[in-house]
């Protein structure tokens, strides 16, 4: 047996993507890291061992522009490009190769953390060191530093630590939440096991071993859908334990998951009933995918009402924006099936004072642990999700030592600092302005060779009945009067039209009524109908522009996606997967949704002059839409196309950072969900050069091809003294306009 101490700065304990974005953070930010896991390799649920697939704030396609950036974005990117079929190791190798490219972090894989030493009252407890056993090396490994972060899932860190926690379900009169019962319980969600299937090119038999269930004396045959070609994620509700303890009968909660597969098989095998002659089991995961134990209590306990409110933070550090998902107690075996979703507006904030212990003054926790109620982590819970709160946990981390502060000290004294340092990262945050007083380029004049002035979606490449209503999304800066829309006219009808602004600049659904017109058309096909539409918000703003229906109409679609413009169809029938969700159909984010026209805007014109894609958007301060695109966009009918920065003063530049637009309208997915057709997002700008201008001579000081990521960072060796800089911007990944979201230089 072999001894070994550890010293670092940050030690964070759990290699899920909580874990692995917190320590990825922490060490990009100059810290050293010992990132401490407790199997064979990264992505807990995610990794090749349980095979969840990573759903965040999009909500499966329900909210827009909402896809995570940061290191969970690099790492959604990466994988779309290096795995498009969403094969599970090459997902292992994704995750490990982002923290493996990290040179201050130290990775220690298989090694069990299960010794905590801390002292402290009760009211103010101190992590000093926490020791880990490697399995299959016979290694004692003691980790010291001054900040810990949890990112174990079930908490175990904080556990030992005594730090303040919560299991299963808060009461009702504790928070007021109206999913909460009226006595507080141990309910929790339960643990899950996947398996997947293959067809091959002979018959398969398959005898069920002894202990398979026969699911016939279950409520499964009736109330699930079991379909031959499914496996993995179609498989979800194959869930059990939330009655138990998900913890200590972990072992119990496996062999259960594992009779109800191999039963589920047999009968789709041997019961007659499905083609199944040549399929076969590929693989039947071992260990559980848990979804709730420990929940940590911090200064403030996210709940239900946050989520439906949409509460603004003023330490808000990344957003969600999954439903809140809960499932039924009895999991696979309950007769009312259907899980409970609720879906805020739109994507809601989550506070950073959710994220450290309220009793252990140097622990940050990230995941499925955070400080929230069991009603709010139904939504927080998703990792997706849990990574960008491990990105923001690791970056808050890094300040902490950098400061010599507490996590509560950092909030009290450098709030500010940790957000204007999660944006220089590009990681999930909405509603913050980019106000770093480092940034050279603010203080710059920003012009462009050209940028798009007007909408124009002419190119007619489907046609789509107007049997319910639909609706176009197009961002107003600063006004507009009239806008044209193509149809086609089966016989001389009136068409109607609405203008709603949204409400809130994260959301995308109709809100309040601002102006509508009605105008008689004849019949007729390809027809330009203009409708007046006057609106001056006060501010930037996106118009919800609703077309009524009307049997007589068909509009035309274009698959030619236009940043910043979306198109809805209003849902008359809702086709929710497969009747397991009980989703709310009078919620206006549910009933107007893009499922059948993502990347497909309708053909529409509006040709008076906008500021929407000025080059000065890349400047604003956004890095997400946020109320409109807050992009610089230009045609690439001249062929190449910059965007140009001048000083008053010639300025002394260390580092550029590029912001290019990657559509976070997008839905991306690791695994096997869906596969979305293209390897590197369109709208990425592929090629480009920086240069900056040398005696009336454009020089070029870096160079790049084949990019296929959102943020690039170009450091210099030497601080590069310029007056005049410039990106100039030659090839796309396949969309017809250039486009930058922000550029940061300092």
């Amino acid at each position: 047996m072999r001894f070994e101490s550890v010293k670092s700065d940050i030690t964070v304990i759990g290699g899920g993507l909580s874990g692995v974005c917190a320590a990825v953070a922490a060490a990009r930010n100059g810290k050293t890291v010992a990132l401490v896991q407790n199997r064979p390799m990264l992505g807990g649920n995610s990794s090749s061992e349980v095979r969840v697939w990573v759903v965040g704030a999009t909500g499966h396609g329900v909210n827009r522009y909402a896809r995570e950036t940061g290191i969970m974005g690099e790492m959604f990117l990466k994988n779309q490009y290096v795995n498009p079929d969403g094969n599970p190791y090459l997902w292992d190798m994704v995750i490990l190769e982002t923290v493996r490219n990290e040179k201050n972090i130290q990775l220690f894989l298989n090694t069990d953390v299960h010794e905590i030493e801390a002292d402290g009252p009760e009211s103010d407890r101190v992590i000093h060191a926490v020791t880990g056993w490697m399995m299959g090396s016979e290694r004692r490994i003691r980790f010291e530093s001054p900040v810990f972060l949890d990112c174990t899932g079930d908490g175990l860190v904080g556990f030992l630590a005594g730090a303040k926690y919560r299991i299963g379900r808060e009461a009702h009169a504790e928070f007021q939440e109206k999913w909460a019962p009226e006595e507080a319980d141990d309910i929790t969600l339960g643990s899950t096991l996947l398996f997947y299937t293959k067809e091959v090119d002979h018959p398969v038999q398959y005898i069920a071993p002894s202990f398979a269930k026969d699911i016939t004396q279950t409520p499964i045959p009736v109330k699930r859908v079991l379909k031959s070609g499914d496996s993995g994620c179609h498989y979800w509700w194959i869930e059990w334990g939330g009655e138990i303890d998900t913890l200590y009968d972990n072992e119990r909660i496996r062999d259960e998951l594992w009779s109800v597969i191999y039963g589920i098989w047999d009968y789709i095998k041997n019961s007659g009933k499905f083609d199944a002659e040549r399929m076969t089991l590929e693989w039947v995961g071992s260990v559980p995918g848990k979804r709730e134990y420990r929940r940590f209590i911090g200064d403030y306990v996210f709940n239900q009402n946050d989520i439906e409110a949409q509460t603004l933070f003023d330490d808000c550090i990344t957003f969600g924006g999954w439903s809140i998902d809960l499932h039924q107690k009895e999991g696979m075996y309950a007769d009312n099936h259907k899980s409970m979703h609720y879906h805020s507006d739109g994507i809601f904030q989550i506070p950073y004072r959710s994220l450290y212990s309220t009793n252990v003054s140097n622990l940050l926790f990230a995941g499925r642990n955070i400080s929230a109620t069991h009603v709010a982590f139904g939504a927080t819970r998703v990792m997706g999700t849990c990574a960008t709160i491990g990105e923001a946990a690791g970056t808050a981390a890094a300040l902490c030592v950098e400061h010599g502060v507490t996590p509560r000290g950092l909030y009290q004294h450098h709030m500010k600092e940790l957000q204007q340092a999660l944006l220089w990262q590009d990681a999930s945050i909405i509603g913050l302005k980019h106000e770093d007083t480092r940034d050279l380029a603010r203080a710059a004049t920003v012009s462009a060779s050209s940028y798009i002035s007007a909408i124009n979606i002419d190119s007619p490449d489907e046609k789509h009945h107007l049997e319910a209503d639909a609706a176009i999304l197009v961002p107003v800066d600063p006004a507009i009067t009239t806008i044209e829309i193509l149809m086609d006219v089966a016989e001389a009808a009136t068409v109607e039209v609405e203008l709603w602004s949204t409400g809130r600049p994260e959301n995308y659904i109709p809100v309040q009524l601002q102006v509508k017109d009605a105008v008689s058309v004849q019949a007729g096909e390809l027809q330009w109908v203009s409708f007046h539409l006057p609106w001056c918000p006060t501010a930037a703003e996106n118009a919800f522009i609703i077309v009524r229906e009307n049997n007589s109409i068909h509009l035309h679609l274009s698959h030619k996606p236009w940043s910043g413009v979306l198109s809805f169809l209003r849902e008359q029938k809702l086709n929710v997967a497969r009747g397991l969700e009980g989703l709310d159909p009078n919620q206006l984010v549910v009933q107007w949704n893009m499922r059948r026209t993502v990347r497909k805007p309708f053909c529409v014109r509006v040709q008076e002059p906008m500021e929407v894609y000025h080059p000065s958007k890349v400047i604003d301060g956004y890095m997400r839409p946020y109320g409109g695109p807050h992009m610089w966009s230009a045609t690439m009918a001249n062929g190449a196309e910059w965007l140009q920065f001048k000083w008053d003063e010639p300025v002394n530049a260390n580092e550029v950072h590029i912001t290019f637009n990657d559509d976070v309208n997008e839905d991306l997915i690791n695994l096997h969900h869906h596969r979305t057709p293209f390897q590197a997002i369109p709208e990425l700008v592929k090629s480009y050069t920086i240069e900056v201008l040398r005696d009336q001579e454009w020089i070029a000081v870096a160079e790049v091809e084949n990019n296929r990521q959102r943020k690039q960072v170009h450091y210099f060796e030497e601080s590069i003294a310029m007056q005049e800089m410039r990106i100039r911007c030659l090839e796309t990944n396949g969309h017809s306009q250039f486009e930058i979201v922000g550029v940061q230089i300092r």
